[in-house]
């Protein structure tokens, strides 16, 4: 079983595989569309996704220089209207994040890409903030209503990958000046509790190490046959996947409160990318 033409690795492919190789199986090589909801109530976590995605976009136009007042006329919901003052406020990453950082770029919005294993590897970032000295921070809105554990944290895909690939292919963003992994920090800015922030300092034996495991990952991917593909053994991820009927785990989708809980209902949007514009250094 081989990748589609120009597949791109990014942390949800790369979740996926690591969750249920199966689940990876059809939706990134068979390209299964299988008509089943993630978390009842579909509704209620419809709505939920939709004032995520709403931030992020407040955000963003914040950060390109939007009046708050022409920002706060499309806040019309309750979470989100907490969400955006909560990162207006005094607790926000304006004052607890960026404060003492010397600015010398901000980047919302950036996508970048870098070869590996003979394969294109993508991360989308939410906020991207750059010293005049080379030091850079990592920011990433969190929307979600229970605030997920460090170690869960610590094991995504998203928190590996995102410092890799910046040290790997950020140095247009710094000048033309690689970006020491030392220099690096990934931070986790959640909106319901914005005075807890995770942060993630980084260093070259984690762009080292991280290397080697995303390389791992890709490489196994590559190598593996039709029937190589096994269900998960944790069962529990089941309820959440818009597959479970198809592989007989089940009909009911779980309920939102507990993918909350667990982390299985995040607040990741598959971005809207051109990859023609991805900056990205060559093979």
């Amino acid at each position: 079983m081989t990748l589609p033409d120009n597949f791109i690795f990014s942390q949800g492919s790369l979740q996926d595989f690591v969750d249920c190789r199966r689940r990876f199986q059809l939706r990134y090589l068979l390209r299964v569309a299988w008509p089943a909801v993630e978390t009842e109530p579909a509704l209620e976590n419809e709505r939920f996704m939709q004032q995520g995605a709403l931030f992020h976009r407040l955000v963003h136009q914040h950060l390109l220089g939007v009046p708050i007042k022409a920002l706060d006329r499309q806040v019309q919901d309750e979470d989100l209207g907490r969400w955006w003052q909560n990162y207006l406020g005094p607790e926000g990453p304006h004052s607890s994040l960026f404060s003492g950082l010397e600015d010398g770029g901000r980047f919302a919005e950036v996508s970048l890409a870098a070869p590996l294993a003979g394969c294109r590897l993508m991360a989308k970032y939410d906020l991207i903030i750059v010293s005049r000295h080379g030091r850079a921070l990592i920011l990433d809105w969190k929307t979600s209503r229970k605030r997920p554990r460090r170690p869960w944290l610590a094991a995504r895909l998203q928190t590996r990958l995102y410092p890799y690939l910046l040290a790997r292919a950020g140095a247009h963003l710094n000048q033309g000046r690689p970006l020491l992994p030392e220099a690096l920090e990934m931070v986790y800015w959640f909106a319901d509790y914005p005075n807890r922030p995770e942060r993630f300092p980084y260093s070259q034996q984690a762009y080292q190490e991280d290397e080697r495991y995303i390389q791992g990952l890709i490489e196994t991917v590559q190598r593996l046959g039709e029937q190589d593909f096994p269900l998960t053994s944790d069962e529990k991820r089941c309820a959440f996947c818009i597959y479970r009927s198809l592989c007989a785990r089940g009909v009911r989708a779980g309920a939102l409160d507990e993918a909350l809980l667990t982390g299985e209902a995040g607040d990741d949007f598959p971005p809207d990318l051109n990859f023609e514009q991805i900056a990205e250094i060559e093979f």
